[in-house]
Parts: C-alpha cells; structure tokens; sequence
C-alpha cells in the first residue's frame, strides 16, 4: 500500500512515529482490517483512491485566515484520520464502511479544521444529491466554528466560491452543483429529531451532558446509504458526560473489545504511565502544534513549557487544566475504574459454553426492576481461573426506546445473539417466567452441574419458586459494599493476571465491564455501581457475574446430605 494513511500507521505501528497508545492502536486497527478485508468475516474492502481523493481534494484548499493566504498542506496524522474514513468500504456495494467517527486531541490541533475539509468535500464530491450537512453543538457559537471553516474555504478560492450560494446570516450554505445544504444547528436553537444528515459535525461534545443532540442527528441516518457523524472533542473534567461514556466505548473498540465495525476512533492523548512535565510526551496528545514540520514549534513548545510549569507550582485548577487541554487525559480517569480496558481485553479468548459441556458452574442472576436488562451469567473454574459467559434480555418496548435514546448498539447485540428481545410493542416489563425457561434450557443443553445460584434478593420475591425448580441452591447475594468486596476485589485480580477469561464476541459483556466503576464505603469496602450521572449505562452483566462469582470466593455451597444428617440424629436418639 502506497497511500498517505497507510504509510501513517505503518510508521505509527513500527515506532517510526512516537505516539500514544491509543493512537498506535486506531493505526494497528486499519493495518489489521487490511489483512482481513474482503473475508466473511469481515466484508469490507480498502479503496485507496478514495481514501487520497480526499486529502488531494484538502491539499487545492486555501487558508485564509492569517497574514496572507497559504495553501493546505496535510500532515501524516491528517491523511491517516481523513483518509481512513473515506477508504473502507462495505464489498457488497461499494459504500463506505464508517457511519460515524469520535476524534479527540488536544485543544487547538485542527479538530474543526478537518470536518470543515469533510464537509466541503462530502457536499460537492459525495455523489449525492440533494443531501443535508450540519455542524452541530450545545451552543450555536460552537456550532458555527466547524461551518465557518468551510465558508473560510470555500470564499478564499474563486473557482470553488462559484459553485456555493453562502447566506451568513442564515448560517446555510448551498452547494449549487449538488443542491446540497450546509447549516448550523445548535441543541439551544430547537435541534430535534428528523435530520437526516449525510454528513454532521458534532464539536466538543464534552460540553454535553447527555447524548441528546448526538440521537437526533444519528436516528435520523438509518434509512441513508452513506452518511458520518463525526465527533470532534478534547476530553474534561466531568465523568458524568456523555462524551466520558462514548469515550469508554471508543478505547473499547481500539482494544478490541467491542467490534463496532462502522464506528471510526482516533484518541491522542499521552498515556497512563506517563510524567506530564516532560516535554518529549507532549507530542502524543498535540499531533499539529507539536509537529515536527509545524513552522511555530519553537514557539509552541516555549507556551506548553509555561503552561506546564505553571501548572506545576499552581496545582489545583491550572493542573487539571493542563492536564485536559493540552494532554487530552481525562482527570481522574483512571481513579475507580473498576477493570483496566487492555488487561480485560488479554483476558478475550475463543472458547465458548460449548467447550465446556458436562462442567461444574456457578451461576449469577441479575434481575431488572421492570423494563431494563435482566443477566444470568455463567463461570465456570477451570486450570488457569475461569471462563465465564453471559446472557441479557429486555422487552421490546423498552427495547425500542433505548434504541432511540442510549448510545449502546443494542440492535446490533440482538442480531449477535447476546441480547433475547422479548414480548411486543407494548411490553415494558420482562418476562421472568420465560427468562428462567431459557436458563433451564441452556444448562440443559450444555449439561451443566449447577453448584448454586446467586441471585441479588431485590425483586427475586416473585421467582424464587420458578428458581427452586432448577434444582439447584439459591445464595441470596445481599448487594452492600461489605457483602461484595471480596468477590469484587477478586475478579480485579484475575483479570489483572490473565485468568478471567470470556469470549471475544461477547461484546455486551465488555461493555458492561468498561462501564463498571467502584464505590467504597467508610471502612473502603468496595462494589461496583454505574458512573454518577449516567443512568442509561449498563451493568446488569457485571452484577451477576459478581452474584456468581461469591459463591466461589464463599467457598462453594456443599449439599446436605440429608440420609446421613438422619444417621447421626437417630444415634443421638438412641444414646439418649
């Protein structure tokens, strides 16, 4: 491969150019694609000449803000997160594989430069006609950053000023050889549902508090064949954000995690192990000011050693300043993360219940309060640790609104099998009766002795007599800090050494994983609970997969054996 974005990862994945580790991987992730494109497994096809149709159309564009007008000249980290997108396409019928991209960097690294690039080219060289561009925000003064990147574009060059009807005031542009419309928007000005967008850039989305404006503009793509939602931020401070929660997601699809084969990740950022003040990282997090081609590095790096040094001997607001904006790291990230994302994905293997037919387990059940994810989880002891396995259900009614509202692809699980949909339209409330049918019917099928059943006593008041009926005992599993630390603390362990293992395609599972964080109580016992703030998360896989794993960490449960309890007894009968 001869074109700029591949040449990018390949000098990124080799140590040609330093990166950081969250870059390495969106870069070993293109590089991994290509050797399984076209595949069944994988039926996407890499189009070089797309991909360098872009950055040769970026590369005719002029920038006219500054002194005097120069021409755009990409760096490699641009042609890999310009390029990339616009090159995988689906082999089926040739459209582009990406509907949607997050990208994060530090503040001032051209994140609205390059969606200004996207959507001047997607508007006039897409091939659609007729089609909707927006760059949208919370405010409509960060909306109108990418839009006018475009209008700056399109005014600095005579030929391209020709083929587009710019009306400022209204903030619409009209690209008069496709009839295709570029407008701001803005969750303040009226953003609602029924856009149907081929193109919209989404800024600074750690400014929001939810995903509101991401949903109505992506729900409203699903019938279009091409589009992309493109996400632009630098991380913050507030982990209650949406943007903290599609960031998860995102370093799960790097690690592998998750496979979400549409969604598009680039995150730049130094990593954990890391010292902020030495200058020699700073690079990782800043791909364009720091650039070794940038004609005001020296300068640059004068206003980061500044910043830095004050951030130093302040402490306090000016650290978490600097250590947001100009490193990009989510301050306090990492403090109650309740498994790290790359030791979870060593934990990823390709074993199923299948293999384990006939085997001993532990079973953990999660039971919703109504309409949300009920989870019976499996683990099963084996040499190295445990394998363990999950599956969830949910009623279509509140199917169908947590597609509408929560960022998970929950409608892509359904199709993998990870997620049983149950009743109609109108059903809000699980089917308990059918869920333990289902249950019965798995550990029928794969043979299972069921060691126990633990199960987290709230709402269980109304199944315990369904449970019974499996045969097995049930271990009520009182959810307290005290009650769950040590199962808690030991599945960190295992996964932390490599002996929790799952199965790769469980994508649910790892999601639940990768929202858990851990709360303690005043003696510092811990459990796990969702991010403060962020009630659509789900974790309803992890909590039976805790319930399951305090049977082992209890000991297991050992049978009575019920004739031999009445030996003892007539003989003490017989004494007396």
């Amino acid at each position: 491969m001869n074109d700029r974005a591949t040449r990018h990862a390949q000098d990124v994945v080799s140590g040609r150019i330093q990166s950081g580790n969250l870059h390495r991987l969106a870069c070993r992730r293109h590089l991994r694609d290509l050797e399984r494109q076209g595949t069944p497994e994988f039926p996407y096809v890499w189009d070089e000449k797309k991909s360098e149709q872009i950055i040769g159309f970026a590369e005719m564009l002029t920038i006219a803000e500054g002194y005097s007008p120069k021409a755009v000249r990409l760096y490699d980290n641009q042609c890999f997160d310009l390029g990339v997108p616009m090159g995988w396409i689906k082999q089926s019928n040739g459209k582009r594989r990406f509907r949607r991209s997050y990208e994060s960097m530090g503040r001032q690294n051209g994140k609205s430069f390059k969606n200004g690039i996207r959507g001047t080219y997607i508007s006039l060289a897409g091939g659609y006609e007729y089609g909707k561009l927006f760059t949208a925000a919370t405010k409509k003064r960060q909306a109108k950053i990418a839009w006018d990147e475009m209008m700056k574009f399109i005014r600095s060059d005579q030929e391209l000023a020709e083929l587009y009807k710019i009306q400022e005031y209204k903030s619409l542009i009209t690209c008069l050889e496709t009839n295709c419309t570029i407008e701001a928007l803005s969750k303040e000005g009226g953003l609602d549902d029924g856009f149907r967008s081929i193109f919209c850039s989404v800024d600074e989305i750690h400014q929001m508090k939810d995903n509101s404006v991401y949903k109505a503009l992506y729900n409203g793509t699903r019938a279009l064949p091409e589009t992309l939602i493109s996400m632009i931020t630098t991380r913050g401070k507030d982990l209650t954000t949406f943007c903290f929660e599609i960031d998860k997601l995102c370093q799960s699809i790097l690690y592998g995690a998750a496979a979400l084969e549409d969604f598009f990740v680039d995150i730049y950022s130094i990593d954990k192990e890391d010292q902020p003040f030495d200058s020699g990282i700073w690079y990782k997090a800043n791909p364009v000011l720091l650039h070794s081609e940038n004609p005001n590095l020296a300068e640059n790096m004068r206003t980061f050693a500044s910043d830095a040094e004050t951030a130093r001997v302040m402490g306090g607001s000016e650290l978490a300043d600097f250590m947001v904006k100009s490193l990009n790291v989510w301050y306090r990230n990492s403090d109650n993360e309740f498994v790290n994302a790359a030791k979870w994905q060593e934990c990823a293997c390709d074993s199923t219940l299948a293999d384990h037919n006939g085997a001993t387990v532990n079973i953990g059940l999660d039971l919703s309060s109504g309409g949300d994810l009920t989870s019976w989880f499996v683990e099963i002891p084996t040499r190295d640790g445990y394998f363990v396995d999950s599956h969830s259900y949910m009623p279509r009614g509140r199917f169908d609104e947590h597609i509408r509202t929560d960022t998970a692809p929950y409608d892509t699980w359904e199709k993998a099998g990870l997620i049983t949909v149950t009743g109609g339209m109108t059903d809000f409330k699980n089917d308990y009766g059918f869920i333990i049918r289902d249950l019965a019917d798995m550990i029928n099928k794969y043979c299972f002795r069921v060691n126990a059943i633990g199960y987290d006593p709230h709402n269980a008041d109304g199944i315990l007599g369904e449970l019974e009926k499996l045969g097995a005992p049930l271990v009520q599993v009182v959810q307290s800090a005290r009650n769950l630390n040590d199962a808690t603390c030991d599945i960190q362990y295992l996964v932390k050494s490599g002996r929790y293992h799952y199965n790769r395609h469980n994508e649910l599972l790892a999601y639940s994983f990768m929202n858990a964080v851990t709360v303690a109580n005043s003696f510092g016992e811990i459990k796990i609970d969702k991010m403060p703030g962020k009630r659509n998360s789900r974790i309803d896989p992890v909590d039976a997969g805790i319930d399951a794993h305090y049977i082992s960490v209890r000991g297991g449960i050992k049978r009575l054996d019920t004739e031999s309890l009445l030996q003892q007894y007539l003989k003490i009968m017989r004494k007396g």
